[in-house]
């Protein structure tokens, strides 16, 4: 079968916080934009209650990756069985995206975290891969005992632990 899709592009589901929540994330991360908001109109007004006027849809992009936010009432919630992965360089980065992301939110074990809107996310050093992936198993596993103990991950501290 010939594929037609482009591109696969996340839908997040919100009560009434889609733009409030793509404000957010277009303001945490570099090249990144609104790019189109729709609103409710009195068609359909019996099925989704929504007053006119009202936001329905925030379409936005993180580093080209496209998103929708849509404000269609409270039936469902986040959970941790869907993340975002943010691949971070540097410590400096991690700390800069653990900080802003959880914001208001709470802190996982491992790297991860809830936002204030409950959305997930990893907060990835590139170097846990490499480390992991390395041939070396013994080095892995003390990685893996120093990650299992964080919360926000510290590279130093890994690197100590792959190098032991």
């Amino acid at each position: 079968m010939k594929m037609t899709a482009r591109a696969i592009a996340p839908c997040l589901w919100f009560d009434t916080e889609a733009e409030a929540a793509a404000n957010h994330y277009v303001s945490i991360f570099e090249d990144s934009k609104i790019t189109q908001i729709g609103r409710y109109g009195e068609e359909g007004r019996d099925i989704h209650g929504k007053p006119p006027g009202s936001v329905m849809i925030v379409e936005f992009e993180i580093q080209g990756q496209k998103f929708l936010a849509l404000n269609g009432g409270p039936q469902f919630k986040f959970s941790e069985a869907v993340s975002f992965q943010v691949h971070c360089d540097t410590q400096a980065e991690v700390d800069y995206f653990w900080a802003k992301l959880s914001a208001g939110g709470s802190e996982g074990h491992c790297g991860w975290l809830k936002d204030k809107f409950g959305l997930s996310w990893q907060v990835v050093p590139t170097v846990v891969p490499e480390m992991l992936k390395d041939g070396n198993p013994a080095s892995a596993n003390r990685v893996m005992k120093e990650i299992f103990q964080m919360r926000k991950i510290d590279i130093a501290t890994l690197q100590k632990a792959h190098a032991a």
